[in-house]
């Protein structure tokens, strides 16, 4: 019998990807970093895949050859990639690196080396999010490098990519702008001799919103898992990931009755007060204090009082609640319950961070969809 669970269903990560990759003519990256957006890297990667996606992207290293330990062979690219790292490993395991500097164009034919094949590179222009990315100032002088490593048979130059800023507010002139420095860049590409057989720019946003943007590959990530980057947007996906708990403990309490630490909450009439065993430690945030919405017998209620670490209360007034029953905090929305949405905007986050917080050992993932390896 279960306590708590995050439940993952496969199946509407295949029918996302599928529904992605029908309205693209460019390959499809599944992005599957921070252990799938709290889905599990690798059944979503599996789901991905299944489903028509033709590459994998992840952030680290260490998430590359997760992949590769558990025998996937498709093209995976990561690129958050600290100074000495063991990159050849990556060389050697057949993963694409990405490259945004000269000092990591160094490390990556070093990496070439000890690994003797070339490495494959997927250079990042920064045209405008300010974060990972070379200047344009610095552009020319990494293209005019990493052409001269390809020549000399240490790297492969595969790729050219970057990052929007605003893609998730459609309309907004920044995409534009970088739009155009994101093609000022391939230019310099094209000048240094270099010809990357993919370029992409699209996150999940402008995966569904600028086809203009999606060039040789798109990149979604949050919208295979069945949520919208778009604010009061679906695009007909179908959210992946449902949490719930079994009610704990049940009690009758006065009006008047502080509920949990610091008494933030009192309830102003007699009432069943009902305990959930999940708190800040399984993902729940603890903003959601009296915030937080949950659906206990068919009626969606407020969290009472703080988050604590290991559970949270419920106020259900004079409606009958019992030891077992099933609080469901978000899912899909199709039986009334909650969305990861709606936690996001009771917390003041995005629905990016609900999802990636459920990822605690002690809250086991439980899989619907699931097909042989």
């Amino acid at each position: 019998m279960w306590q708590a669970e995050v439940r993952v269903d496969l199946d509407a990560i295949r029918e996302n990807v599928s529904r992605l990759r029908s309205g693209t003519t460019a390959e499809l990256m599944a992005v599957v970093k921070g252990d799938g957006y709290g889905h599990g890297m690798l059944p979503a990667a599996r789901a991905a895949l299944d489903a028509g996606a033709d590459w994998l992207g992840v952030c680290t290293l260490d998430e590359a050859l997760t992949l590769r330990r558990a025998g996937i062979t498709a093209p995976v690219l990561a690129w958050l990639l600290a100074p000495g790292l063991p990159l050849h490993e990556g060389v050697g395991a057949g993963v694409d690196l990405a490259a945004a500097s000269l000092a990591q164009l160094d490390e990556m034919i070093e990496a070439s080396r000890r690994a003797e094949r070339p490495a494959r590179l997927h250079l990042k222009i920064d045209t405008g999010l300010s974060r990972g990315g070379a200047t344009v100032a610095d552009w020319p002088a990494l293209l005019d490098a990493a052409a001269k490593a390809q020549a000399d048979g240490l790297v492969e130059v595969v790729g050219v990519w970057s990052h929007f800023v605003y893609a998730d507010m459609p309309g907004h002139p920044t995409t534009d702008r970088q739009l155009a420095v994101f093609h000022e860049g391939l230019a310099m590409v094209e000048q240094a001799g270099l010809r990357p057989r993919w370029r992409h720019l699209a996150n999940s946003a402008a995966t569904l919103t600028r086809p203009d943007t999606h060039f040789d590959l798109v990149r979604p990530g949050l919208a295979i898992y069945g949520l919208s980057p778009v604010a009061g947007e679906t695009y007909g996906l179908r959210p992946a990931m449902t949490a719930r708990a079994r009610v704990m403990l049940t009690k009758r309490v006065p009006a008047g009755t502080g509920v949990s630490y610091g008494h933030t909450y009192t309830t102003e009439s007699d009432a069943n007060l009902a305990v959930v065993p999940l708190g800040y430690a399984d993902g729940v945030p603890r903003h959601a204090s009296n915030s937080g919405p949950v659906q206990l017998g068919g009626v969606r209620r407020t969290i009472s009082g703080r988050v604590c670490m290991d559970q949270f209360v419920l106020d259900c007034g004079d409606d009958p609640v019992a030891d077992g029953d099933v609080a469901t905090l978000f899912g899909s929305g199709a039986d009334g319950e909650p969305t990861a949405d709606d936690w996001a905007e009771a917390v003041g986050t995005i629905n990016y961070e609900i999802v990636t917080r459920f990822g605690s050992t002690r809250v086991p993932r439980v899989y619907d969809g699931e097909r042989s390896p």
